[in-house]
């Protein structure tokens, strides 16, 4: 067996948590968390990680060229992180954009956009 420290941020408390694992790594108990939350959490970190993206990619506006805030409408696997920022580099946005706008459907997982942030015209 053998254990991994992590704090929460699900909310502001920021619970030390304790992971207790399996030798073929299978949660087997979490402690020193207040809330379901923070266990759902810890379970779902040491598991399988995930992250929103946030990044932005360059545009062409009637104002000249700006650059727009994007990142992704649900959390992607911590692992693919570097695949998707690689495909950020070739994006370019074109104005007019709306915030919430999909600029790239089912980016890196299916069901995953790409959306704007910011709203431009």
């Amino acid at each position: 067996m053998t254990t991994r420290e992590l704090t929460c941020v699900v909310c502001p408390a920021g619970c030390r948590m304790t992971v207790t694992l399996d030798d073929g790594g299978t949660v087997l108990e979490v402690e020193g968390n207040t809330c379901a939350r923070g266990k759902n959490y810890a379970v779902s970190e040491i598991t399988h990680p995930v992250r929103t993206l946030t990044s932005t990619v360059p545009m062409k506006t009637a104002a000249g060229k700006k650059m727009l805030p994007v990142r992704t409408d649900k959390p992607i696997p911590k692992e693919k992180l570097f695949e998707a920022m690689e495909i950020l580099h070739g994006v370019k946005a074109q104005a007019p954009v709306k915030t919430g706008e999909v600029l790239i459907a089912d980016f890196i997982e299916p069901g995953t956009n790409l959306i704007a942030c910011r709203d431009e015209i």
